[in-house]
């Protein structure tokens, strides 16, 4: 196909700042590249990856010294940036998981980026705050989670917060990556009662403990590696055939660290694990927090805006006994990356394992306690007003026309896995609970793998894969929004037609 190419950015003079004429007009060739781009992005194979070093070797070796044309850099989006580029907004992308990036969420992260505001404080912007606390407000309620993630519910009687009230409440992290982290910073203070060194080793020298299943991601060890606890101190809980936790395996693991002096104080449960999609047992897990005074994590990154539908909110199961709550509207909903929602129960706790304020933060409105400031709920200082793209999909989609995105998807992955069933060649994994699709090769691993590479060859899709219990399995994750049943039905026609030519052992 011939490339799209920016349209007239005009002659706007090299070697200064545009100017706001300037930026308009290169502005209007971006905007309608980009929907040339998306407009015609099937067309394109979906990964087609250069030699390593290709994209690099058209770049001169040195930054420019003099400025150029807007228009040229503009179109070597064309010749250097897009021979480089996988199309995860292709209808046939079904690997790895979901990446939406929708209209509505690009031209938020544009205003965001117009208005380039700092929102460490609420005193630095309060839009970008209260926009954030409301909008996350707004998806406890559609997503029909505890009123206890809300940020003025809760019970009362906590410390920290005006007048003892208890409250939670949402802040928008990065990746759940970052949300892990700053959980499991909150649990370790929680249960050392804020005496932690930087080696991990907290009051009286007892080593403390995370908890999570052999199927988690691997986020939640590399948050023990960052929180200075250690590889060594993550316990990965076998899991059953669906890929849910073993409950019984992880209250034995509790007691064996117990009786070995250690401090268990974290349990991160998956709601939708990276592998196979599966759903740890949360509210028997619950049980066990509750039993030893553990931290709950729950992890729902894709998974988790499925709760949007009525129908789908078994993923909620155990979350009113959760301590901290997260999923990606960067993935399943159609907000572009990064936008991780995580949600705790008591701020207060958040807060105070994170919060250091230097003189030249101080001001009135933290003073009087009545604001939020969200650099106490992050790892970094600064933030960004990332809540813009979220508030825009919000209102621009409706809750009615998300729920119908995520009933289409899984809709059209039960179609496809109705008939992997009806295959002679082809098996599912596992049954699967929402939109990702895990399938294996009844003649084993080695025809697995070549259907996997068979089917990404083709260009018109492309997939990923996982080990389950050993087992190499290719996965079908559906959520792309230019993804049809179209589509799905063409890909299993390829995926059928492929298997059955392979040998059957």
């Amino acid at each position: 196909m011939t490339p799209a190419t920016p349209r007239d950015a005009t002659s706007d003079p090299a070697g200064r700042p545009l100017d706001a004429e300037g930026f308009r007009r290169a502005g209007h060739a971006l905007v309608d590249w980009i929907a040339d781009y998306r407009e015609r992005i099937a067309e394109r194979p979906v990964a087609h990856l250069p030699p390593p070093g290709a994209i690099r070797a058209k770049l001169p070796p040195r930054a420019p010294e003099q400025g150029e044309p807007m228009a040229e850099i503009l179109a070597d989006l064309d010749s250097v940036v897009m021979p480089g580029i996988v199309h995860w907004q292709h209808p046939g992308w079904f690997a790895y998981f979901p990446a939406n990036s929708s209209y509505e969420s690009i031209l938020g992260e544009l205003a965001s980026a117009g208005l380039g505001v700092q929102g460490m404080l609420w005193s630095t912007s309060p839009a970008c705050t209260e926009i954030e606390t409301h909008v996350l407000d707004w998806l406890v309620h559609a997503m029909g989670l505890p009123e206890r993630f809300l940020s003025a519910g809760g019970p009362a009687g906590a410390p920290g917060e005006p007048n003892g009230e208890r409250r939670g409440g949402g802040v928008l992290q990065d990746t759940a990556s970052s949300a892990a982290l700053v959980a499991l910073v909150a649990a370790r203070e929680r249960a050392t009662a804020f005496a932690t060194d930087a080696c991990g080793i907290g009051a009286f020298g007892r080593a403390i403990v995370v908890y999570t299943s052999d199927q988690a991601h691997s986020s939640i060890e590399k948050a023990a590696r960052l929180a200075g606890l250690g590889k060594e101190f993550v316990r990965l809980i076998p899991v059953d055939a669906t890929g849910a936790m073993r409950v019984d395996h992880l209250e034995e693991a509790i007691q064996r660290d117990r009786a070995a002096g250690h401090l268990p104080a974290f349990v991160s449960a998956t709601v939708g694990t990276t592998g196979v999609n599966a759903i740890d047992p949360v509210d028997e897990i619950a049980r066990v927090c509750r039993a030893h005074g553990l931290w709950l994590h729950v992890d729902a990154a894709m998974s988790g805006t499925a709760a949007l539908c009525e129908e789908f909110r078994f993923v909620n199961a155990g979350a009113a006994h959760a301590d901290s709550w997260c999923f990606n509207p960067h993935k399943w909903m159609p907000v572009n990356f990064d936008c991780d929602v995580l949600w705790v129960a008591d701020r207060a706790e958040l807060v105070r394992a994170l919060s250091v304020l230097p003189e030249y933060l101080r001001n009135a409105a933290t003073e009087s306690g009545k604001v939020i400031d969200y650099r106490d709920w992050q790892i970094p200082l600064g933030r960004r007003f990332r809540a813009l793209k979220l508030w825009f999909v919000l209102r621009s989609f409706g809750l009615d026309g998300l729920r119908a995105l995520v009933r289409d998807h899984v809709s059209m992955a039960r179609e496809l896995a109705a008939r992997v069933r009806g295959s002679a060649a082809l098996e599912l994994v596992v049954d699967p609970p929402l939109n990702l699709v895990s399938i294996a090769h009844r003649a084993g691993d080695d025809a697995t793998q070549r259907l996997i590479d068979a089917v990404n060859r083709d260009g018109r899709f492309f997939v990923s894969h996982c080990r389950f219990h050993g087992r190499l399995v290719l996965r079908v994750s559906i959520g792309a929004l230019a993804t049809t049943s179209g589509h799905v039905r063409a890909f299993g026609d390829l995926l059928i037609a492929r298997a059955a030519e392979e040998p059957r052992g």
